[in-house]
Parts: C-alpha cells; structure tokens; sequence
C-alpha cells in the first residue's frame, strides 16, 4: 500500500484539519465531535445537514457552503458518523425553521441519522436518498444504495432553503427530487482503507464489476473488461429502464469518478453517453462531469440521469459556493 498518510487511524482528522485549513473563510471544521459548517453565522433559513463515511470526498464536507449544505458529518473511512456527531452538527446550525437531514440509504447511516433526529430538540425532517439502480430485490427501491443522486438532492433542495422555503416544502422537493435520480456505476480496480492496508475486493487485471457500490460492495456481476462505449451502454440502458425519462423531458446527465479516473476518462465515457442520449430523442438540459461521489482510489465511475422540470431547472442552476461546486456567485 502506498499512500500520503501517516498512520491508518488518524487519516480523516488529519484530513479534515487540512480541508479547514484551505478551505477557510468558507467553512470551519469543529472537533470531538466530527462536524464541518459554514464559516458564516447561521441564519433563519432551514438548515441541511448530511454525512457519511469519509472517503467519499468532496461527497458530504466539500458540499457545505452556500446553496447546498450547512453542516455535514464526516464518519470514519466508510463508516456511518455517531449520532453525537449529527445532534451536535445539527444544533449547531438550527436557526429557528428546522433542519433537514439528508441521508444515503445504508443502514448504519439510517439508523444514526434516526436516533440523531429522535433526541434533536427543533423541528426536523428526514430525506432518503436510493438512487443505485443496480441493486435488485423483492422489497425494490427500498433497498437500494444512496450514491451519487445525492449531490443533486444537495443541490437542488440547498437552493431552495436559501431561497427562503420552509421545512416542509424542502422535505417534499427533496423526496420529488430523489426519486427522479437513477444511478449505475462500474469499477476497474478495487480501492484500499488505509487502516486495512489491503484492497478492499480483488479483481482480475482482465475484469471489472458492473454496478457496483461506492464502499467496494459486489455489483450485479463480474465480466471481462470491455471498451468504454460497451461499458457505457449497459450503464446507461439500466438507468434508463429505471427511470423511463420521456423525449421532451429535460435531463441532468452527471458522470461522476470514483477517486482513480482521470478526468479524460470521465469525458470520454461522457462522450459515449450523451451520444447514446441523443440517439434516443433525449433531451440532456444540464451536465457535470467529474470525481464528486468517489471511494478513495477506486478506479472507476457511475452514470446518473435526472428528471428536471422548469422548477428543478431553475433550483439547479441557482448560485452555489462550496468548496466542490460554484457558479453563479
């Protein structure tokens, strides 16, 4: 294993301590417990806090700043955040109207998040967020994973609290949101926990993983490596037999990295889809490109298609200034 760390255990407090220290005059990063906020005073607008397990980065801490989140919970290497952690985050940005508690369909992230909002004093709602199209049971959408659809819930809802919605109407759009979002991704190689010092799966140089999860979780099955327009093609058809977009409808198409692809990859595989799109009569209105939901040096990426309206449109392209994401300010 080679990596720029010191030791395993002191990998996320250490980075988190850098993140603060670049990131200043945007966010400040708060310790025992673990939790990262705006640098500006909180407001009465309703609050969004999420979080999860390090090593997803920029994915939660990279998204906190204005239009998007107030507070995020980074947890230990693929590990849920405590509730400590989310209680204290959460009261820490709680202006008066509530906050909103975004949150990936994991267990361990469910049930703190749960327990967090239980003992939490304000008003609060909870979004579920289950885009991973890969995952197949009987119970269906409920047991799917939260990946990258979640940056576009951040987004959209973020830009609808700063607009002054309440709790409520963000709670809904949040919901409508996530369950427009459809998301498949496929892996070259494994990834490494630090504290491991082993990969997490192994993997021939002549295979890859189709579908599957951001912590190295099996996807739907294991093929020989194939070229990128093949890849491509059976990301986007399972995206789409999900989320059945209509021809007039207008899309968000995000490619999005998982920590060991580079960016010319990313385009090319962008290039592949979008092409795949527009044969089809569909309308891709918005696009992102780039390592958001990552897990750690894992080399590969995820499609994700959404469904917009005029009013999604509209939240999506609102300013926004995080230390992953700005325009319009």
């Amino acid at each position: 294993m080679k990596k720029f760390v010191n030791d395993g255990v002191n990998v996320v407090p250490e980075a988190l301590r850098g993140f603060g220290r670049a990131h200043r005059g945007l966010v400040v990063v708060h310790e025992k417990p673990a939790y990262v906020t705006r640098a500006s005073p909180k407001s009465a607008k309703v609050a969004l806090v999420s979080g999860g397990g390090s090593g997803h980065e920029p994915l939660h801490s990279g998204f906190v700043g204005y239009g998007m989140l107030d507070a995020a919970c980074p947890g230990q290497i693929f590990t849920s955040p405590t509730p400590d952690q989310i209680s204290a985050a959460a009261e820490a940005v709680d202006g008066g109207s509530g906050v909103l508690f975004i949150v990936k369909n994991y267990a361990g992230d469910v049930m703190n998040f749960e327990m967090a909002a239980e003992s939490f004093a304000g008003k609060s709602a909870s979004i579920l967020v289950q885009d991973d199209v890969a995952v197949e049971s009987a119970s269906g959408r409920s047991s799917r994973r939260g990946v990258a659809g979640t940056l576009v819930v951040e987004k959209i809802v973020g830009a609808a609290a700063e607009a002054g919605e309440d709790l409520a109407v963000c709670a809904a759009l949040g919901e409508r949101t996530a369950r427009a979002c459809a998301s498949m991704g496929a892996a070259l190689t494994s990834c490494t926990i630090p504290a491991a010092g082993k990969p997490t799966f192994e993997i021939g140089e002549g295979e890859m993983e189709l579908g599957v999860g951001i912590h190295g979780e099996a996807g739907r099955r294991r093929v020989p490596l194939a070229p990128a327009d093949i890849i491509a093609a059976e990301l986007t058809a399972a995206v789409l037999d999900d989320l059945q977009p209509r021809k007039d409808e207008p899309l968000l198409l995000l490619v999005n990295g998982f920590g060991g692809t580079p960016l010319l990859e990313l385009y090319l595989m962008y290039e592949t889809v979008s092409r795949r799109l527009e044969a089809d009569g569909l309308v891709i209105a918005r696009s992102l490109v780039g390592n958001y939901v990552t897990s750690l040096e894992m080399a590969g990426c995820s499609v994700t298609l959404a469904r917009l309206d005029d009013e999604l449109l509209r939240l999506w392209d609102a300013p926004v200034h995080t230390a992953a994401l700005h325009w319009g300010r």
